[in-house]
C-alpha cells in the first residue's frame, strides 16, 4: 500500500522538522519527505492542507485491561481508543489479572495485541512475584519474551533489601525500571491529597510526603547501584525537586507526568466528583504548578496518558469507595497542546514530550517521521472545537474527569505500520480481528 499525504504541515522533533510538505509512505515505511521517490505511485492520497502531520504518539502508561479484567475494558477496545488519540505505541504496566511476571503471559499479550494490527504494545514486566514485593522475577526470561522494561505498577516494594535487589539486577543487564514511588503506610486507605479540600470533605488524605520519602529511597539506591531508573507518574513538588537534585548531581534518571496532573488540583474534585479520584491523586496548585514548571526545565521527560478505564459502576459509588483511574487516551494529544498554548511552549517542544522522548525512554524505534521509519503518522487538526463527551469516546472506559471541558483539535487519521485504520471523518476503524 502507497499512501501519500499532501500540503500537511509535517512536525517532527526528532528532526526539529516544522514544514509544509508532503509525505510518502510504502510498504509500510516512510519513503519520502518533500519530493516523490522514483517511480512512487499512490495507491491512496490523504489530504492534509491545514492539518498537522505527526509522528504517532507513545505512552508510557496505558491500562488495556487483559488479561483478568474485560469487563472494564478489552485490547481491542482500547487500541480502537488508541488510534482515535492518535498512540501508535504504549507501554502497559504488569498490573493485570494474572501479573505480567511469566514468560508466557506476555508472549500471549504480545500477540493478541499484534493480531490488532493497531497500535504496538510494549509490556512492562513485573518487578516482583505477584506484584507482591517479596520474590524477583525472572527478569531475563521476561525480555526474552517481550518485555521493555520492569514495573511494580502501584504496588510498593517495601522490604528495601528486595528493592536493592532489584535495582541490582537490573544494573547488571541495562534494563530499566519503572517505578511510581509511594510509602504504602503513609498511603494507607488514602483517596485525596492531604490538605483543606480533603479535610473539608472528610476523605483521608495521602500526604505528599508518601511520594518524596519513597522517592528519595529509590534515588539514593539507584545512585549506588547504577541502575536505570525511571520515575512514573510524578505528582508533587518536592518530588520534582529531588529529581531536579538528583539529575544536576549527574544521574541517569528520567521522569513522567500524567496528563491529569498536568491540568487538575485537588480543587476539582469539587463535591465528590469521582472522576477526579485519581492515583497518585491530583494535588494542589502549588504542585501542578512545580510539575508545569518542571517539563519546561527538564527535569520531567514526557507526559504519559495514564490511561485507566474504569466501568460505569465502579465510578458510581461514593468517591472514597469509587476506583481510581481516568481514560485518557483519546485526550492526550489536546491536552498536551493545551498545557503548552498555556506555557507558552512551542507545539514542536511538546510534541517531543509524546514522541521521541518516551520512545527513548522505552528503547523502542518510534515516534520520529525520518525516511526509513516505520510509517506510524497521525494527522491532526488543531482548528477542530471540540467538547469531551464521554459517552462517545471510544474506550470502553467513559472515565474522564474533563466531561464538557472544550477542546481545540483532534486526531482526524491515524496510520499504523503503513496502514489507514482510522479516519475521524467517517469514523472509519479498520482491524484485522
Amino acid at each position: 500500500m502507497n499512501i501519500l499525504i499532501t500540503q500537511g504541515r509535517l512536525m517532527d522533533a526528532s528532526q526539529q522538522l516544522d514544514q509544509v510538505q508532503d509525505l510518502y509512505i510504502s510498504a509500510g515505511k516512510i519513503v519520502g519527505i518533500g519530493e516523490a521517490p522514483t517511480g512512487f505511485k499512490p495507491d491512496q492520497t490523504l489530504d492534509a492542507q491545514g492539518k498537522w502531520v505527526l509522528p504517532g504518539l507513545v505512552d508510557l502508561c496505558a491500562r488495556l485491561r487483559e488479561p483478568g479484567s474485560e469487563y472494564k475494558a478489552t485490547l481491542l477496545s482500547e487500541l480502537r481508543a488508541a488510534m482515535a488519540g492518535g498512540v501508535t505505541s504504549l507501554a502497559c504496566p504488569p498490573d493485570t489479572d494474572p501479573v505480567l511476571d511469566e514468560p508466557g503471559l506476555v508472549e500471549m499479550l504480545k500477540h493478541r495485541a499484534k493480531s490488532q494490527a493497531l497500535a504496538h504494545v510494549y509490556p512492562l514486566g513485573a518487578v516482583t512475584r505477584q506484584l507482591e514485593g517479596q520474590l524477583l522475577t525472572e527478569m531475563y526470561a521476561l525480555t526474552a519474551a517481550g518485555c521493555v522494561g520492569f514495573s511494580q505498577a502501584d504496588a510498593a516494594i517495601v522490604d528495601t533489601q528486595v528493592l536493592w535487589r532489584a535495582f541490582e539486577y537490573a544494573a547488571t543487564f541495562g534494563y530499566t525500571l519503572f517505578m511510581r514511588p509511594e510509602d504504602p503506610y503513609l498511603a494507607k486507605n488514602g483517596v485525596a491529597h492531604d490538605g483543606e479540600v480533603a479535610s473539608r470533605l472528610g476523605l483521608k488524605g495521602i500526604p505528599a510526603a508518601a511520594e518524596s520519602i519513597a522517592l528519595q529511597t529509590m534515588l539514593r539506591i539507584a545512585q549506588a547501584t547504577g541502575a536505570k531508573l525511571h520515575i512514573a507518574r510524578v505528582s508533587t513538588a518536592e518530588s520534582v525537586e529531588l529529581i531536579r537534585q538528583a539529575k544536576q548531581a549527574g544521574m541517569t534518571v528520567t521522569a513522567d507526568v500524567s496528563i491529569q496532573h498536568l491540568h487538575l488540583t485537588d480543587m476539582d474534585i469539587g463535591f465528590f466528583d469521582s472522576m477526579v479520584h485519581l492515583k497518585p491523586p491530583v494535588r494542589t496548585q502549588r504542585d501542578r504548578d512545580a510539575l508545569r514548571a518542571g517539563l519546561l526545565d527538564g527535569t520531567l521527560d514526557a507526559i504519559c496518558s495514564d490511561h485507566t478505564p474504569v466501568d460505569d459502576d465502579a465510578k458510581a459509588l461514593p468517591f472514597a469507595e469509587s476506583h481510581p483511574g481516568a481514560s485518557a487516551l483519546e485526550l492526550l494529544l489536546p491536552l498536551t497542546l493545551k498545557w503548552s498554548a498555556q506555557a507558552k511552549l512551542s507545539p514542536l517542544q511538546a510534541l517531543a514530550k509524546v514522541t521521541q522522548i518516551p520512545a527513548r525512554i522505552l528503547g523502542v524505534s518510534a515516534g520520529t517521521l525520518q525516511t526509513g521509519a516505520t510509517a506510524d503518522v497521525v494527522i491532526y487538526d488543531p482548528e477542530m472545537e471540540w467538547r469531551v463527551d464521554g459517552r462517545a469516546l471510544i474506550s470502553q472506559g467513559k472515565n474522564t474527569p474533563f466531561v464538557n471541558h472544550s477542546l481545540s483539535g483532534k486526531v482526524t487519521a491515524t496510520i499504523t505500520q503503513g496502514n489507514l485504520v482510522f479516519q475521524q471523518e467517517t469514523m472509519q476503524l479498520n482491524s484485522q480481528s
